[in-house]
């Protein structure tokens, strides 16, 4: 049996992500233009984009992958990326702009710690758009062990809201 080691530094985050793509300007029409990151950095074949002047959340390059295929489903790899917006409303946004768009969703759902949209970029990498509640409202057992779950996201209600943002 492996030795318990401490756990990683509680303050340790997840910095970035960078995905291969087959068109950079597809991937920009969507990360940029739809999703709304700001470009910080272009490179030949490359561009990194940021929300809030942060150097790079997203990286995107086609040094390995111009003109790719998206990865055939039973392969492994990345499963998703999760973009956390900073409250409801951010979210409710981010979905009216999805919806002005025509990007489909593959789902939406409820957890109970977070509130989470589903969809795929151009490439076909799964993308997960989530707010999450405060976490003193997050569901506990009897134990108080969390409770997450996957229920329905109310779409129409995330929709009023970013409607009712606008005015």
């Amino acid at each position: 049996m492996a030795r318990q080691r401490k756990p990683i530094h509680p303050d340790v985050s997840i910095g970035h992500v960078h995905l291969k793509v087959a068109d950079l300007g597809r991937a920009l029409g969507f990360y940029r233009d739809v999703l709304g990151f700001e470009v910080t950095q272009f490179y030949p074949g490359a561009a990194f984009l940021s929300a809030g002047g942060y150097h790079h959340h997203i990286g995107l390059n086609t040094w390995e992958s111009k003109g790719g295929t998206s990865p055939a489903p039973g392969t492994t790899g990345l499963y998703h990326v999760a973009i956390r917006y900073p409250s409801r409303v951010a979210l409710a946004e981010a979905y009216r702009r999805l919806v002005e768009a025509r990007i489909p969703l593959d789902g939406a759902s409820d957890h109970g710690v977070s509130e989470a949209l589903y969809l795929r970029d151009p490439d076909g990498n799964g993308v997960e758009l989530y707010c999450d509640r405060p976490a003193d409202a997050w569901p506990r057992g009897p134990d108080g062990a969390l409770a997450m779950g996957t229920g329905p996201l109310d779409l129409r209600a995330l929709m009023d809201e970013a409607l009712a943002g606008e005015n």
